[in-house]
């Protein structure tokens, strides 16, 4: 068990001590994972509300300054890796949303339902909740989080089998031979194999800091309910919750309360430049809370810590970076991240299914997750949790 909450001070002393290769690398993949699933909805979003290309690059350091300082700090503050993200769903919300919404009224939604996130943080209303999540539970919505990416994982293998079977047979010979730094042999060997091949795409891009785009925010009713309120919820549900329950399932004594709260707090101060939803990670922070980032728990939390460098880098040349990102060819980046997050599958899965009493409902939240359905605007992991806790109730109702 990673060791109970410390004060910054014991943290910042044995950083350098605790830093390795693994988990500096874990750190960088998670921003891989993160970045490269999913950069492009902010686009569409951004795109959506009529941004320009300066306020569309606002955004994008807006979301990488936040993800960086609220990553690296949790993380040196609860000495556990917590890492934060974009609201992915939040961004899908908004790009079928803001069409036809001004820019200002859209940056007043986003201040609005980051004032709601802030007042359950504060209040410790989310806190409430999921104390009353049984593990079985948790740990089968993480896994069913997480199993596509283990399926892409040998999807890939339809459209361009050399690469990731190479990459596959590193992990294989790392995991037998040096453990600790198997992602590490993956990656490198993903990189020169696609640079063999031709496959990155690095000619145009230039190294540009990005600047802050001021909107100044304005409120109207019909926008507050239909924009930020569903956005609030989207966040909370789909995102926060499998955060927290991820960082719980490994182990790590997450305090809900404080993380949410400063999520919210960090998003009221960037909303005004585009920084729309920040949130609690859950497949991002997945790569950093198993045995391939370290073996010893009490210090993953510096993947996190680096994860939050790689991010600031991220938010300070936003554009350029994803360009860079998208250099890479998708199955690298879905080899990647389905080889990174093998372990953290299997040991959901064996959570879920350890007890035979909670199997059945365990067994269904963590396939209705995996379904990826969306109802009501709503994704897929609560729903799946919902179904899991309906039919425990069911089944104590029985008994």
């Amino acid at each position: 068990m990673p060791p109970q909450t410390q004060g910054f001070e014991a943290s910042r002393r044995s950083l350098w001590r605790d830093l390795s290769p693994s988990t500096v690398t874990a750190g960088l993949v998670a921003v891989l994972v993160g970045y490269g699933s999913s950069a492009v909805i902010i686009f569409q979003a951004a795109e959506a509300a009529g941004a320009s290309q300066a306020q569309i690059g606002s955004w994008l350091w807006a979301l990488g300054i936040g993800m960086g300082m609220t990553s690296l700090g949790l993380s040196l503050r609860y000495r556990m890796p917590v890492l934060t993200a974009w609201s992915t769903p939040g961004a899908a919300l908004l790009a079928t949303s803001l069409p036809g919404v001004p820019m200002e009224e859209a940056i007043g939604a986003f201040l609005f339902s980051a004032a709601l996130i802030t007042l359950c943080g504060v209040t410790g209303l989310f806190g409430a909740l999921v104390k009353r999540i049984p593990p079985a539970l948790a740990a089968a919505m993480l896994a069913g989080v997480l199993l596509r990416f283990g399926i892409d994982l040998f999807a890939t293998f339809e459209t361009q089998w050399p690469l990731p079977l190479a990459m596959l047979l590193a992990y294989a010979l790392g995991r037998r031979f040096v453990p600790r730094y198997a992602i590490v042999l993956v990656l490198l060997t993903g990189v020169v194999i696609s640079a063999a091949q031709g496959q990155l795409q690095l000619d145009g891009i230039a190294l540009t800091p990005t600047l802050p785009v001021f909107t100044a925010p304005s409120l109207a009713l019909s926008t507050l309910i239909g924009v930020g309120i569903p956005l609030f919820v989207v966040t909370m549900a789909t995102q926060n919750l499998p955060g927290i329950t991820v960082l719980r399932a490994a182990g790590y004594p997450a305090p809900s309360s404080p993380l949410i709260g400063w999520t919210g707090a960090t998003t009221l101060v960037l909303a005004p430049f585009g920084g729309f939803a920040l949130n609690l990670a859950a497949i991002s922070a997945a790569v950093c809370l198993g045995r391939e980032a370290h073996e010893d728990p009490a210090r993953r939390y510096t993947a996190g810590v680096a994860a939050g460098a790689g991010y600031l880098v991220l938010g300070i040349f936003g554009a350029t970076v994803t360009a860079l990102f998208a250099a890479f060819p998708a199955e690298l980046v879905m080899a990647l991240a389905g080889l990174a997050l093998l372990g953290t599958i299997g040991n959901g899965l064996a959570g879920a299914m350890a007890d035979p009493e909670q199997r059945d409902a365990a067994l269904v939240t963590c396939l209705f997750t995996a379904s990826g359905v969306t109802l009501l605007g709503i994704g897929a992991a609560f729903w799946g949790l919902l179904a899991g806790m309906a039919m425990l109730g069911l089944h104590a109702w029985r008994r």
